[in-house]
């Protein structure tokens, strides 16, 4: 009964890692099929539309702002406070942006998607070794068999577990999405950057290098867990934890993901316009 009862938890321990390998490999391949989903929205007809329309707007905004850029160094040099070698400086800076702000966060993004779907096989793979996966289905189901604190524990890791991919799995499926209008709100920026004002593009930048990383840190943290859960269940959960932590994370750092409207930004700019207007029309007066 001895080699029998061996020979059985054996074939248990092999089907466990089997079943359990599968589990992450399948993990792995779903969250790398919403992230692919989320790159492949830029590739429908309508998409490409909405963002022709803002590329076309953005351009319409940089020409006034050239125009607006250079009535103000006018003014300023009859001051002796203009530079046209600013002007032109920012003018080259504004060209630059407008042609590659409905670009680069495409490519960036598409590119960070396929190198963590990459890591993400990788990581998935290391889980179909064999003999490294059965220590915890015997942790699982001996806490389930042991009645009291166990059970309860044990519960509270699923629950975990599943607040972590639920979350992680929202995330993803809404990123593509979160670009989209990154993208849209980028242009309204172009007015500023030919007239020297960039902090409001940069902070733009900052929240476009933020969606990218955390699309390719999100999953493979989470990935990770999963394998970690393996050897250490409580360090397994906690990596799974952080992986929705990865937004908050950034933006300590000074990557922030959310969108924020800055209206003093928008008063400063009217203002502006309104009196650049009246210095213009003081001038023709002349």
């Amino acid at each position: 009964m001895f080699g029998l009862d061996f020979a059985v938890d054996g074939v248990l321990d092999q089907f466990c890692d089997w079943i359990y390998g599968k589990l992450i490999t399948f993990f792995g391949e779903f969250f790398s099929m919403i992230n692919m989903m989320g790159a492949e929205l830029f590739e429908l007809d309508w998409i490409k539309a909405i963002l022709l329309f803002f590329y076309y707007f953005a351009w319409a905004l940089y020409i006034v702002g050239i125009v607006v850029a250079v009535f103000d160094t006018a003014i300023d040099a009859q001051r002796g406070k203009g530079s046209f070698q600013d002007l032109a400086l920012n003018i080259i800076k504004g060209f630059f942006a407008v042609s590659l702000f409905t670009v680069v966060p495409i490519d960036l993004y598409v590119f960070c998607i396929n190198l963590s779907n990459e890591l993400i096989g990788a990581i998935a793979g290391m889980s179909d070794s064999p003999g490294k996966l059965g220590t915890i289905a015997t942790m699982v189901l001996g806490s389930f068999e042991t009645p009291g604190a166990n059970v309860v524990v044990s519960i509270v890791f699923v629950i975990l577990i599943g607040y972590a991919v639920i979350k992680v799995f929202f995330a993803n499926l809404k990123r593509g999405g979160i670009l989209l209008v990154m993208m849209a709100t980028g242009s309204l920026y172009l007015f500023s950057v030919p007239r020297g004002y960039s902090d409001g593009f940069v902070s733009w930048c900052k929240q476009v290098a933020a969606l990218c990383l955390t699309a390719f840190l999100q999953t493979i943290v989470l990935v990770a867990g999963l394998v970690t859960y393996n050897a250490s269940m409580l360090l397994g959960i906690g990596l799974m934890l952080s992986s929705t932590e990865v937004p908050r994370i950034a933006q300590n750092f000074g990557l922030d993901t959310s969108m924020r409207f800055n209206a003093m930004s928008t008063v400063y700019s009217v203002n502006s316009v309104v009196n650049m207007a009246r210095n213009v029309g003081r001038i023709a007066g002349r």
